[in-house]
């Protein structure tokens, strides 16, 4: 039985965290209590409005607040963005995260049920300052649905990525458009190459998530995901998962039925460097399908041009 690993952090924490919540305060409260644990220097908490149809929500609403900015118990700056009125999820998280970066170069970002090891704040604090400037790299992702995979590199790349406990960069975020016709007009000469990044199979299924956008769903992430795919961004992906989702349930907006079975782990430091930028198709073939070979000729080809050009 191989023994669990005791994450000791290197160095205190230099990165700023951006803790999203809402209206369920048990969850709230477990992640809350690994931020504490972690202390980071700056902490936004971004809250949206209570709807006003759900009897006893605005309740709800003002005791996640009040926990959170009673309960920070160690030196830090905090920045608060408690919306009055409710914005829906699309509005709400996207426009926290912008304001976020308004104010910061790069830094973590946290749902209310996304609850991490430790070993992840400090993990994503290094592959932030590893790849700041390489605009190859989009997004640093703490949760793996292998929970393990590649256990010879804390790491892997990926065409997908997850935001279950992620980081990025202000230069990554500035492409972000969260109007999907806005979306489609920058970029719609370019829809068509996503079958060649991508592979068929997820092509397709993300042809479905855009139609879905441009019908009103509700949600910001799908225009992530288009974001990095229409500039070749890649994803850090760690290894073994950092992060366990803790909140499916009726009180969830989008996991409300089914659970998850990947249980957070704690890694060991330094975090050894993945030299390789390449994505992993295998990996992605296991998320959502089947990537071709093309896909793998045009990842390594990429690879091949950059070293030449460095």
């Amino acid at each position: 039985m191989t023994k669990p690993i005791v994450f000791n952090p290197p160095k205190p924490l230099d990165t700023p965290v951006l803790f999203l919540v809402f209206n369920r305060l048990d969850v709230t409260k477990q992640v809350f209590q690994a931020i504490c644990q972690a202390k980071p220097p700056r902490l936004y908490i971004a809250a949206d409005g209570a709807r006003g149809d759900r009897p006893g929500e605005s309740e709800k609403v003002a005791s996640v607040r009040e926990y959170i900015t009673t309960n920070i118990d160690w030196d830090c700056e905090v920045s608060t963005l408690f919306r009055d009125k409710n914005l829906g999820c699309k509005y709400a998280v996207s426009s926290a995260i912008t304001w976020f970066f308004d104010n910061e170069e790069q830094g973590i970002i946290l749902e209310d049920d996304c609850l991490p090891s430790q070993s992840f704040f400090w993990f994503c604090e290094e592959l932030l300052v590893r790849y700041k400037n390489d605009s190859r790299i989009m997004m640093v992702s703490g949760y793996n649905h292998v929970q393990n995979y590649q256990q010879n590199s804390h790491y892997f790349f990926s065409n997908i990525g997850g935001i279950w406990g992620w980081a990025t960069w202000r230069r990554a975020w500035d492409l972000y458009e969260v109007d999907p016709l806005r979306l489609k007009s920058l970029y719609e000469e370019d829809f068509s190459k996503l079958e060649f990044l991508l592979g068929k199979s997820i092509y397709q299924k993300r042809k479905k998530h855009f139609s879905s956008l441009l019908q009103g769903l509700d949600t910001w992430d799908y225009q992530w995901s288009f974001t990095r795919h229409f500039n070749s961004g890649l994803s850090c992906v760690a290894s073994n998962s950092l992060i366990e989702n803790i909140g499916f349930g009726e009180d969830a907006t989008h996991t409300k039925t089914g659970n998850d079975d990947v249980i957070k782990s704690e890694i060991c430091f330094p975090v050894n460097e993945n030299k390789i930028i390449i994505a992993d198709g295998d990996y992605d073939e296991s998320i959502h399908g089947r990537i071709g070979m093309l896909t793998k000729i045009r990842n390594l080809a990429h690879e091949i041009r950059y070293v030449f050009e460095k």
